[in-house]
């Protein structure tokens, strides 16, 4: 939860190395590799009264749910919408379960947010499920981008690209203090916090 704490908006990169995107149809979210769309970027949102839960909403002002529909039938796997729910019920909220430096995203029926990939229909879609085959485990991890940071006192928020290492405490010194963004055409240098 440390990196959720200071961030306004992230990205959530699968294994496949393709971005959780929010489709222009507002409804659909996919895998792409085009993580620099504004579809690519999520703004976390905390759940109120529970600090392990967080919510997820899309450039068009909807939120990631985990729906009870089945991506295909006959499969264990839910469907992954964006949605804008009359009530903000836990359909919306996810856990960020930290795995070294990725999270899994779980929700509050057990069930977690997962990238797919092989032939279509499966290619670059999402479910929500449990898994169930031996190596799936590590397919569910996602690296967490952040792409706007909150305000620190005495600092303005950057937009620049940082990962869940990045607010890790390290046990032995740090590969680098410093953080370079790509983001930034004049290439400015940013203290990590």
């Amino acid at each position: 939860m440390e990196l959720f704490q200071k961030a306004i908006t992230v990205r959530l990169l699968s294994h496949h190395e393709k971005y959780l995107i929010a489709e222009d149809d507002e409804e659909s979210v996919c895998l792409h590799h085009n993580g620099s769309s504004k579809n690519a970027h999520w703004t976390i949102e905390f759940v109120e009264g529970d600090e392990n839960f967080l919510r997820f909403k899309s450039c068009y002002g909807k939120y990631l749910t985990a729906s009870n529909l089945p991506f295909l039938p006959g499969v264990t796997g839910r469907k992954v919408l964006q949605t804008l729910p009359a009530r903000k019920d836990s359909s919306i909220e996810w856990e960020p379960v930290r795995d070294g430096f990725q999270v899994r995203l779980l929700t509050r029926y057990g069930n977690f947010l997962r990238p797919n990939g092989g032939l279509p229909p499966w290619r670059n879609s999402v479910t929500h499920d449990q898994p169930h085959r031996p190596g799936t485990h590590e397919k569910i991890l996602w690296d967490v981008e952040v792409v706007e940071r909150t305000r620190s006192k005495g600092s303005s928020s950057h937009r620049r690209a940082a990962t869940l290492s990045d607010f890790l405490d390290w046990e032995t010194s740090s590969p680098s203090s410093v953080f370079s963004s790509p983001d930034l055409t004049n290439k400015e240098s940013f203290p990590l916090v």
